[in-house]
């Protein structure tokens, strides 16, 4: 028996094609995703690319798309510029609710070849019906990374909840996790797209480019001088400090991609002050999930600002990450009766 995972971004999507013991035979990703439907204004683009991903990457292990039981689908394919819109589910949201919530559909007009897709759905803060712009600040959801924290609750090795996971992608996610394995909802900032942005499209990009062989280290001084650069000068003139750093003072190249880093997430950790207008819990442990450098940078300033005795995990090798996504989703098509409930690895 073999079946899919789908994960579909804003600009990326990949897929990985597992047997019935959960080894992953295959893997592929394309750039493609939902800005693709944002600028033409159709889905056709989305559709015959996900497609197209899914046909390469089985022909490569000589597979048909007729041998899977289903593609299980996470992330921003269920929003309005995805393949099918579905409505986020209300937090708290566990792994029940999850999946009494997924939508299969088979139906050439959502996805042009002939498989089953189970969606599952993002999650979205619970806030009165009547919120306006005034309490924009309770606002907030996710779709993909529910399915990333039901993943993360199936490792034997992980600290059991409650624990607020931050996850470190296009954005960062703060997700309060209660005692009961639900999730609480969530608070998302623009770090990783601020980044992006900065160095694709200002004039400060040169200025943090780092060349391959040059591996970035977490020098302390560094971070510690952005911090106190973003408290003492703010935020948006420290965006400018690599440029001098590179043109005034010959900084080396690392130092001043790892400043900006940790000048991004000095701003980025300021969300946590929001976490009791929100009746999150602010005092639990951690676990940081994202690349290398970035966990180190939040490991060190969430020390630095909560004591070194806070608990603090990580899961930051990119095989692991994958594997938090392909576990969820998993888990939650398991339990909604999409796959065998005996399957495991």
């Amino acid at each position: 028996m073999y079946f899919a995972t789908m994960d579909s971004g804003t600009t990326n999507s990949r897929v990985h094609v597992l047997n019935e013991t959960l080894e992953v035979v295959a893997r592929g990703m394309r750039k493609v995703g939902v800005r693709d439907t944002a600028i033409s204004g159709s889905r056709r683009t989305l559709q015959d690319g996900l497609a197209e991903l899914l046909e390469v990457t089985l022909r490569d292990v000589g597979l048909r798309v007729d041998e899977l039981t289903c593609v299980v689908t996470s992330g921003m394919i269920t929003s309005e510029i995805g393949l099918m819109e579905i409505p986020h589910l209300t937090a708290p949201a566990g792994l029940a609710d999850l999946a009494a919530g997924v939508v299969a559909v088979r139906d050439a007009r959502v996805f042009p070849l002939d498989v089953q897709l189970v969606f599952i759905r993002g999650v979205k803060n619970a806030y009165p019906a009547a919120t306006t712009y005034r309490d924009i600040r309770r606002v907030d959801f996710m779709r993909g990374e529910e399915t990333q924290i039901m993943g993360l609750l199936r490792l034997a090795d992980m600290r059991k909840p409650p624990f607020t996971a931050v996850v470190l992608s296009s954005h960062t996610k703060y997700i309060p996790v209660t005692a009961d394995q639900r999730i609480a909802g969530s608070l998302t900032t623009l770090s990783g797209q601020v980044f992006e942005a900065v160095r694709h499209g200002t004039s400060i990009g040169k200025s943090v480019e780092v060349p391959d062989d040059l591996s970035a280290d977490l020098d302390l001084d560094v971070v510690e001088t952005a911090v106190d650069a973003v408290v003492q000068a703010g935020f948006l003139r420290v965006l400018l400090m690599p440029r001098f750093m590179e043109v005034l003072l010959a900084t080396p190249a690392p130092k001043r991609r790892l400043f900006l880093d940790a000048a991004i997430a000095a701003e980025d950790l300021q969300v946590l002050s929001e976490f009791p207008h929100l009746g999150f819990a602010a005092d639990e442990a951690f676990i940081l999930i994202g690349p290398r450098l970035r966990c180190e940078i939040f490991r060190h300033l969430l020390s630095r600002s909560r004591g070194t005795t806070h608990e603090i995990h990580e899961v930051s090798v990119p095989e692991q990450i994958d594997r938090l996504a392909i576990l969820g989703a998993v888990a939650i098509a398991q339990r909604a009766g999409c796959l065998p409930a005996a399957m495991a690895a």
